[in-house]
Parts: C-alpha cells; structure tokens; sequence
C-alpha cells in the first residue's frame, strides 16, 4: 500500500542498527513486519559489493521518508552507526525527515546521557578517536537529541513481537499522516480532507455487524478519489486490507473476477498463495479485523462473486463501496450511503487553477475565463482536471475558442467517463434520458412520466433507473434536473447520430432547427424539436414540412423574450402529419385550425398561447382520451357557452386552462364535477359574471382574477380540497359568502385589487388552519377579530388600503414590525407560497415557538426616499463596495444581513411591465487572488410604484451558508442590487442601498433580533 504512495523518495524507510546486536533477531523481524505492509525498507545488507558504503550509506539516508534508530546495547560503539545517526539528524532539519528511536534492551536515559552498558560501549569508542574531540561532541549531542525524541522501550513493551507490531503501525501513521499529505498536494487533491473526515465518523460508528457504506454519484465526481483517501488514512487501523479498484472494468476481462478474488484473499491475508476458496480461508478471516473497498461496482453478482458474505468478516470489519448505481447499494444492504456532491466553487477553482496555472489561483486578466470554467463544469473534478490540463499555456484567444467550443461539444475525455453511464441503460431508458436532457430539463415529473407512458417507454422503472445511476434528480417541486455536463453528454450523444441535423432524433438548437425547417431537411428520424424562436429570425414553413417527420413524438415553438412572437409562418399543413405527437406547444400558432390527423388521443400537453384558433377538430369524439392536460390558451377556441356534451368526454382532465377567453359568459355546473380536474383558470374571463352551483369537487386551485364576477356561490363550500383562492382584480366583486369559512383546507384568499369589496365574514376565524389573507388595494374597513384571536392569518398583505380604519387587539404589528399607517407591506417566505409575492409577516405559531421573531427572509416597503441611520454600510447607486478583514466571517459570527434600497419607477415607463424581479446579492472571493462569484442573498417580485419606496429586509443564514462563508474564509466584497428587467434610465431603479451585518452578542449565542431593524419612526 505504502508503495504506491511515495512523496518521491525512493525509500519508505531506512533502518539503523548495529549489526551483531540485532541483525539476525530484532531488525530481521522488523524488516520482515514492515516489507508485508509493502513499506519500502532499506537495512545495510541490500548494498552491492563494491559500493563505496558510506556514499551508499548517505544517499540511502537522504532517499528515505523516515529513519528508524536502534539502539541496542554496542551501538554506540560503532563510529559507523554514529555517522549514520548524525546525518539522519541532518535530514531531519533540513528536509523534515521523520526520526523514530527503538531503544532495545537499553535504557532512554543512558543513550541520552551515554551511562550504563550503553555509555561503556561509547566509552571504547571514545578511546579510539580521543584524539578528534570536535567529532565526538558531535556524536554525544546527536545521541541526546536523538533518544530526547519520543520512542519504543522495549523494556515496557512486551512481548518482542507486540514491540515489532506497535512499531510498524506507528510507521504507517506517520507515512500517511505527513508523507502521502504533502503527496496529495502534489497529486492535486482539493476539497478532500473534510468528506474523508465525513466518511471517517459514518465508518467510525458503532455496529454488531459488519459496517458497509457506499459512495455514490455520477462519473468523474470524485468517488474513487474519496475513497482511496479515506483508505490510505485509516488502513492502518485494520489487521487486513484491500483496495480494489476498477471492479467494473476489471470484471470485464477474462478471469476478470476471479483475478480480484485471488488479489482479495492475498492482501487481507497477506499471503501470496492463498486458495481463493474462501470457505477455507473462513476461519482465518472471521478472527481478522478487515477494511475493504470495492471501487466502482456496477451490479451485485460482482460482489456476490467477490466475496460472498459479510458474514466471513468480524463485525469490526468495515466495508466501502463506490459506485454510480444506487440499486447495488440497496441490494447489498449497506448501512449507509454517502451522496457524493460537487465541488464548492472555491474548492472548483483552486483545484482547475493548480493544472492551467500550476498555482492556487488564475493568472491575472484570466479570471473572467476561468469562472466560465468554473460554470460549465459544475463542480465535476474530472471535467476540472480535463479542461484545466487542456487549457494550460494556451494563449487567450485559445481560451474564448475552447470556451465557445465547449458550448457546442463536450470534450473526449469528460465524454468517455460519463458514458459509461449511459451505456449501462437498456433502450427504452437511453430514450427517456435523451429526452430529458435535449427537452425536460426542469419539466415537473408528473408531465415527464405521462409523456414517456404515452411513448411507450415504462417511465416509472425508467425514470427511478435514471435516478439511481446518478444521471437525473427529481428536486424541489418535483421538477426533474440534470448536471449540465450530463445534459451535454446526451445531446453529444445525439449530435454524433449523424453529421446532418435532418438525420438526428431530436433537435434543440435554434441554428440546426432554422436549416432543417427553412430548408425542409427533414426525415422519419426526428422524433422530437424544441425551438427558442427568440433567436431565429422569421421564416416560413413549407407544407409537407412534417409529412417527412412520421415520427415526431415532441413539437415546442415557444419565445423566451419577454414579448414574444411566432417567427415560424405557413399558410395551410399537408396531411399525414403530427398523427404520434404527444407534447405540443405553439407559442402563436398561425392557422385557424389544427391538422385533421392531431389526434387528441395521444396529447400529453395541448399548449397554443397567443394563437388564432377558431376550432380544434371536426368532431368531438376526439376528446374522448384527451386525458392527461389540456394548456389551451385560446382567445376564440371556447364559445359563449361550450357544449355540456364536451364535459364527460373530459372527465380525466388534470388541468384546465381557460385563461383570457374573453368570450366566456358562463360555465356548465359539470365542469366542477370533472373527477380528476385539480386545477382550473378562468383568469382573464372578462365576461363571465357567476359560477354554477356546486354539487361537488376535487379541486384545489381556483383562479377567477380578473373576471366580472359579483359574488361567489354559497356552494363553493363543496369544494372541501380547495386550497388557492385567487379573486384579484373582480373590481365587481361586493360580498363573500359566510360559507367560505367551511373551507377547511383554505390557505390562501387572495382579494388584491377587489375595490368594491368593503368587509369580510366575520366566521373567517373558524377556518381550521392558518391563511395567507390579500388584502392590496381594497376598501375594506376593519379586519375580524375571530382571524387574529383564533391565529389563523398566516400573513397579511396591505397596501394603500387607505379605508382600513384599525386593526384587532392585540396589536398583530408589535415588537419589530412596522407602526399602523397607510403603506405597502410585504414578507415573503418564497419557498412556501411561490404564488404570493407580497406580503407583511405574522407567523404567530413561530413567534411563540421560537425566539420572538421569524426566521428565514424577510422583505418590507415602506415609502420613503432615505436609508435608516442605522444601517452599517449605505451607498448611492445599486451596489456597495465593502472592507473588510479577510477572517470576519469567521470571527464575527454573522447570524442575518439586514438589506435596504430606495427602488424608483417613473411613470413614463409603465410599459416595462406592472411587475418587477428585485434581488440582492453579495459578491465574494475566498482569497484576495480569486475572482469574485455571485451568491443571491433575496429575490423577489415587486409590482410598479408611482412613488420612491424602502424596501427593508434581512435574511438569517442557514448551515449551507457557514460553509461558504465561515467554514471557508469568504470575503465579501460587494454588495449588489439588481431589477429585472432592467431600467435604463436614470430616474428608474435602485437609487440608493445600504447593508448591515447582524451578530452573535456574546458567548453564549445571544444575537441581535433582526426584526428590530424594522422599527420605523420618524428619526430614520
């Protein structure tokens, strides 16, 4: 083990000793102990004859990681032995050389102070050289340095085999502890030594069984690195081990597994010849403490084949497994299984700057390139290490090329590991994945899996394959992700089917797409294309464009720009066409009807945003299966009133978007009724003045902004699943009905802009659970006490509700919220109700469970046109530049950063958009050399102000935040506020900003209380 680690010595260790004293006892039992831990060791008799001695002996010093002296009873006798000892003392001053003493059957004390049968021994020596005192007070001091250093007595240590064992495992601690660090440097290894303390303390934990633990992720993450670290540190703990590496690839070869099973056997046991019948080897391991690591294992008849059982091991043994399949680990029963995660940015860009600058950080004027870098391989110390050796020496114009290139073109070697991978997946799921990363890439689950049952691809086994293999994630909100550089290896993946776009299976970049449908280029092998039309300029299809594309299963045509439009024109499509599509989008559809041969049968999604449909098909037996979502946003599609006969055919409708059909004036009661109907949008259905009675309803989403309704139905109470009820903008709107409080699953009553509404039900407080109650711009004169007294308001959103005349007792806006007045109020928890964007904080059950104040992110606007006094750093513009000492995060314990910044708008530019994305965040560097990266502190949506406003809010940091910046000595130095979209103009934006850091108090953990900040009273 130790030899294939080295430090570039030539030895691990190099032995002293005086020859007739221990040769043929001690040291040959030393040798022998330390060549079966494949520990490099150098004794006297390995020199040829003829070497001149003394040169062998110095350059077999100097070529050594650590001495080991033993001093036995003549070896002070030898002037040899003595010239040994004095250079090996040189090499310890001068390279660091690790000295360990063995006092054999001599005492510490007597070689310190040559007394006793040691100091005799010396005094012979004495006797002979007495003439060259300068030399033997340069052997006395050598010996009292030399035996002052902590040692081995073999006096306390008994028997001499026990001294022998206890002497080699501190020999290994030392090599790895201090040689294969300074080795790992060298090799390049960043970011390790915290994952392999990690796995230490999960390896380290109690178990009446044997302890196996995978490492799991995708390829090139680093699982090898990891785990060979881990053992390399620990190994030494163990009376056997054995790393095997590449089980995958080795396994492939003939008499593959039978090779590591005899590599198994040999290194545990240490026995060269063992049987590799480990049934006769039983008894041998069960008594044997075993650390073993099984690298990167694809299937479980691998290590079934390897080793059998757990139970040839003693329940001290400890089991590591790496691996890019977590069904092995599963199937295996390992106790634990450590998720491998990417590099931390800092960790990402000292580890790429060490192999393109052979130094810890970028070059000067290459820091802008190196964080494109940094972005494209996110965090994947393979695709870091690639690039980073690529790019070395190499001019910037070869950099920006490279750069642009990879874009486009993922790199061979990054390629060739992530597509083992791939390779591993059977037909069906190399489909889903190449969909998924040329067209789902943060699509919700649920859509991804009814897209892929309806090509008939099993997404439920697929989709949980993908997981398990590292290739997909289902994240937050269920919405599939993929890592960049493993969305480019399925897009290579199809870009290498053939050299003509027209030949491909899918097509997502806008260039290929432009040349295959302008030139009409396509064939019966694209099954699917997703085109951006922002970024193509307008062209016109020709009709037998997708008579040529029988199996074309996905059709997007969306515009990402903010006011986009259909660039893709035609005046009629040839039949056959579109009979396989599933998944349909056309932002601006430009005909009055669909193909004849659209089969709503097969649709997954139905989407024509922006469009001038007056009818979908002929006849309405089509509808009959359109049952998984219909998205049709369709100004003409829906009459005056649709035809009830429409509503049973749609009975496994999930989501129903009606939005903006103008024409609307009434519903069929049916349309509750729908079974699986979860979600419903009549917003924009200007005409439609009332709801039916309903009888009954699974519906949990319920938007009616905008529409001319008057008041709802008493029978709304019989939607027991609603959830969201959005009434914004019903300017008709009077009165709501007392049974809305039979809502026991209501969490949200959104009456923004309801100006004629002037009260509330009182029974509001009987609502079971809390609500988030909208109240912008509404007439409403007071606010039911049964809603404060019974805690059910969650959050409350004011603004210029200039009739509210008071508010309940007690006094909801106490200690840390804002005075009573006319104003705009908002907090915002965003990762709780993504649909309300403003809002003013009462979370009374965290109030009282916690410590008197919310956590999280806070965000409220007042009017005014002046940051508060108090804040610690203020600046006129968006952006604040900040000094500070380079460890204040990690000396000043920051808890929360309160943020202020006087937002204008003008009201010549209503037409940017009545909303706005504000957003604050701090640029960092983690050394003074390193190049700034962006971490987003808030984010939020703001709405079109006439008049200057403060927008006041702090955000406490979370333990993921202690790692950036605490744990990892981050410096902040810029403060920045940023609108989107953007406002040119001077007299728009962010006019002024300012920031304050919010810290622990004392010892004891006692901070500041962030919602004092937001006293507001005159004087700020």
């Amino acid at each position: 083990m130790a030899s294939s680690s080295r430090n570039n010595k030539k030895y691990d260790v190099f032995v002293s000793f005086r020859g007739e004293d221990t040769r043929d006892n001690f040291t040959s039992h030393l040798y022998s102990a330390l060549s079966r831990q494949n520990i490099q060791t150098f004794i006297d008799d390995q020199l040829n004859r003829g070497d001149e001695i003394s040169e062998s002996l110095v350059n077999a010093i100097e070529a050594s990681a650590i001495s080991v002296i033993i001093f036995s009873e003549s070896y002070a006798s030898s002037r040899w032995c003595l010239d040994e000892l004095v250079k090996i003392l040189e090499c310890k001053k001068e390279y660091a050389q690790i000295l360990i003493p063995v006092f054999y059957r001599v005492d510490p004390s007597d070689v310190r102070n040559q007394t006793g049968s040691f100091g005799d021994s010396f005094s012979k020596l004495e006797e002979r050289v007495k003439e060259n005192s300068k030399k033997l007070q340069t052997w006395r001091n050598a010996l009292k340095e030399a035996a002052t250093l902590s040692g081995f007595p073999s006096q306390s240590i008994r028997p001499e085999s026990e001294l022998i064992n206890e002497v080699v495992n501190h020999i290994l601690k030392r090599l790895l502890d201090q040689v294969f660090r300074r080795n790992d440097n060298k090799n390049q290894l960043v970011g390790v030594e915290s994952r392999v303390e990690e796995i230490e303390s999960l390896l380290g934990v109690q178990s009446k069984d044997v302890y196996a633990l995978g490492i799991w992720g995708i390829g090139g993450i680093g699982k090898t690195t990891i785990a060979r670290a881990t053992f390399d540190k620990i190994s030494s703990d163990f009376e056997g081990s054995c790393f095997l590496e590449n089980v995958r690839e080795e396994s492939q070869k003939p008499g593959g597994l039978a090779c590591l099973r005899q590599k198994l056997l040999s290194n545990l046991l240490k026995d060269k010849n063992v049987s590799l019948d480990i049934g006769l080897n039983f008894r041998r391991l069960s008594r044997m403490k075993a650390l073993i690591v099984f690298d990167d294992v694809t299937c479980f008849n691998q290590l079934e084949s390897l080793i059998e059982s757990l139970d040839w091991l003693t329940p001290v043994s400890r089991i590591i497994i790496t691996t890019r399949n977590k069904q092995v680990l599963r199937n295996w029963g390992v106790n634990k299984i450590y998720d491998m995660e990417a590099l931390e940015y800092h960790h990402a860009l000292e580890l790429f700057s060490r192999h393109a600058f052979k130094q810890n950080h970028p070059d000067v004027g290459y820091e802008e390139f190196s964080s494109k870098v940094m972005k494209y391989a996110q965090g994947v110390p393979l695709a870091i290490k690639v690039l980073g050796c690529f790019l070395y020496e190499r001019e910037k114009e070869v950099w920006e090329s490279a750069i642009n290139k990879l874009q486009r073109i993922l790199h061979p070697s990054i390629l060739e590991v992530l597509k083992i991978s791939y390779d591993s997946l059977d037909d069906k799921e190399k489909n889903i994945f190449l969909d998924v990363s040329c067209f789902f890439q943060g699509e919700h689950v649920n859509l991804v899996m009814k897209f892929h049952n309806a090509s008939g691809f099993y997404p439920e086994i697929g989709i949980s394959v993908l997981v398990d293999k590292s290739l997909i994630v289902v994240g937050s909100y269920n919405k599939i992700r993929m890592h960049d550089l493993l969305q480019e290896l399925g897009r290579e993946i199809v870009r290498q089917e053939s050299i003509n776009p027209g030949n491909r299976s899918r097509l997502w970049h806008h260039e290929d797409i432009y040349e295959v449908l302008t030139y009409n280029t396509g064939t019966e092998k694209i099954e699917g294309i997703c085109l951006d039309m922002s970024k193509v300029k307008e062209f016109r299809l020709n009709p037998s464009t997708f008579t040529k594309m029988p199996k074309l299963r996905f059709l997007k045509f969306y515009s990402s720009s903010f006011n986009g439009e259909n660039k893709c024109k035609m005046s009629y499509l040839q039949d056959p066409g579109f009979a396989e599509v599933k998944y349909l989008h056309w932002h601006g559809y430009p005909l009055k009807s669909f193909p004849s041969n659209l089969s709503a049968e097969k649709l997954v999604l139905f989407e024509v945003p922006e469009n001038d449909i007056e009818q979908l098909w002929d006849c309405v037996k089509h509808y009959s299966k359109l049952n998984q979502i219909i998205h049709a946003v369709c100004h003409r599609l829906i009459a005056k009133t649709p035809n009830p006969t429409l509503m049973p055919r749609l009975n496994k409708v999930v989501i129903l978007n009606l939005r903006g059909s103008k024409s609307l004036k009434s519903l069929p009661s049916e349309i509750f009724n729908l079974e699986f109907l979860t979600k419903l949008d009549l917003s924009g259905c200007s005409k439609l003045k009332r709801l039916p009675e309903i009888s009954s309803g699974n519906i949990s989403w319920l938007f009616l902004t905008g529409t001319a309704i008057k008041e709802l139905p008493s029978s709304i109470e019989s939607l027991l699943r609603l959830e969201y009820l959005d009434l914004s903008d019903c300017k008709r709107l009077k009165s709501l009905p007392s049974s809305l409080c039979k809502l026991k699953s209501l969490g949200v009553l959104n009456l923004y802009g309801c100006s004629n509404l002037q009260r509330l039900p009182e029974c509001l407080g009987q609502l079971s659970s809390p609500i988030t109650l909208g109240l912008t711009e509404t007439n409403i004169e007071r606010i039911p006490e049964s809603i404060i007294q019974h805690f059910v308001l969650r959050y409350l959103l004011l603004s210029y509700s200039e009739r509210l005349q008071s508010l309940p007792s007690p006094l909801f806006l106490a200690r840390g919220c804002l005075a009573m007045q006319p104003f705009l109020g908002i907090v915002e928890h965003t990762h709780r109700i993504p649909h309300i964007d403003h809002m003013l904080a009462l979370d009374w059950q965290k109030k009282r469970k916690n410590r008197g104040f919310s956590l999280g992110k806070v965000h409220i606007v007042v009017p005014g046109n002046e940051i508060p006094k108090w804040f610690m750093f203020q600046s006129v513009g968006s952006f604040i530049t900040l000094e500070m000492p380079p460890d204040f995060f990690h000396n000043s314990r920051v808890q929360c950063i309160a943020f202020s910044a006087i937002l204008a708008f003008s009201d010549r530019h209503v037409d940017c958009g009545r909303w706005f994305s504000f957003s604050f965040e701090l640029k960092v560097k983690t050394t003074k050399d390193c190049c700034l990266h962006d971490t987003q502190i808030f984010q939020s949506r703001v709405n079109y102000i006439e008049s200057d406003h403060l927008h006041l809010g702090y955000y406490e940091f979370y333990e993921e935040d202690f790692n950036s910046f605490w744990k990892c000595n981050c410096i902040p130095e810029v403060a920045q506020f940023n609108v989107f979209p953007s406002l040119e103009c001077e007299c728009c934006g962010v006019k002024k900003c300012g920031i304050h850091l919010i810290r622990f108090l004392n010892s004891t953990n006692s901070i500041e209380d962030p919602s004092a900040c937001f006293n507001y009273d005159e004087e700020d």
